[in-house]
């Protein structure tokens, strides 16, 4: 990857004529190879005019381990540890951004040990290994999985997600993808019609429920489709992955170069 691939462009994300804000695993990762590389591609030529932001369960090592390794075009921004992380990424670090986590980290309090004592032996639940700033995670077996766990969460005050059907996730209360997102598009003064969400999953739920124009890739979730069935503002993607977020670029008329052509007959 070329060195202006790791720099930011002078124009600012306010500036450009479209964003895309995606979700990495079965989305921006997502699809043919082919296709991702087409977007990928099409992203680095045009970063005058599109800009990048990864919304992602992600943590920011894994980010820049990704792209510092080629696999990635490098973002601008970064929404990760499912909107417990708000970073901007400058020359291939990833720094969070004090003023935009202040509130995730007032309603976390420090709840890190409590959760892990409370979900200690929870059946159908396996604590990963990251000690993450402000969520637990875990993965989770649904054959296995007790209810109880989500009524322990809201106990404490915090909030449960489920994605996939096998992760568990604990949150700060009213912290997702969908808030920290438009909490970042404000700070940075975007429009928010030029900002595509995309996803896949159901922690990708509120980021698509959040109001900005989105898009639901092909291989989504069935149960995130149907939870957004009725929202207007969202495309319903036919093709898969990268090809799927192409698709909406397309059909939401967001940028004129978009690499996208419609399957005959279509």
């Amino acid at each position: 990857m070329n060195l202006a691939a790791m720099t930011t462009p002078v124009t600012s994300l306010a500036a450009r004529t479209f964003t895309l804000a995606t979700d990495l695993d079965g989305t921006f990762l997502g699809g043919a190879e082919a296709d991702r590389r087409r977007l990928y591609d099409w992203i680095e030529t045009n970063r005058e005019t599109v800009g990048l932001i990864f919304v992602t369960g992600r943590d920011p090592k894994f980010i820049a381990e990704m792209c510092a390794s080629g696999a990635l075009p490098w973002p601008e921004y970064v929404v990760g540890d499912v909107g417990t992380t708000i970073a901007r990424v400058k020359d291939g670090t990833v720094t969070p951004i004090a003023a935009l986590e202040e509130d995730i980290a007032t309603r976390w309090r420090d709840m890190g040990d409590t959760v892990r004592a409370k979900l200690h032996g929870a059946p159908g639940l396996t604590l990963q290994p990251t000690e993450f700033r402000y969520r637990v995670s875990y993965d989770l077996a649904p054959e296995t999985f007790d209810e109880a766990a989500k009524t322990r969460v809201e106990a404490m005050g915090l909030d449960w997600l489920i994605s996939d059907d096998r992760y568990f996730d604990v949150l700060p209360k009213g912290v997702s993808k969908g808030p920290s997102i438009r909490r970042l598009v404000e700070h940075l003064g975007m429009e928010e019609s030029r900002v595509l969400v995309a996803g896949d999953t159901l922690n990708d739920l509120s980021m698509l429920e959040c109001g900005l124009p989105a898009v639901a890739v092909g291989n989504s979730e069935p149960e995130l489709v149907s939870r957004i069935a009725h929202l207007p503002h969202v495309h319903y993607a036919t093709a898969h992955g990268a090809a799927g977020i192409m698709e909406a670029i397309a059909a939401f008329d967001l940028h004129p170069k978009v690499p996208y052509e419609k399957p005959l007959g279509a």
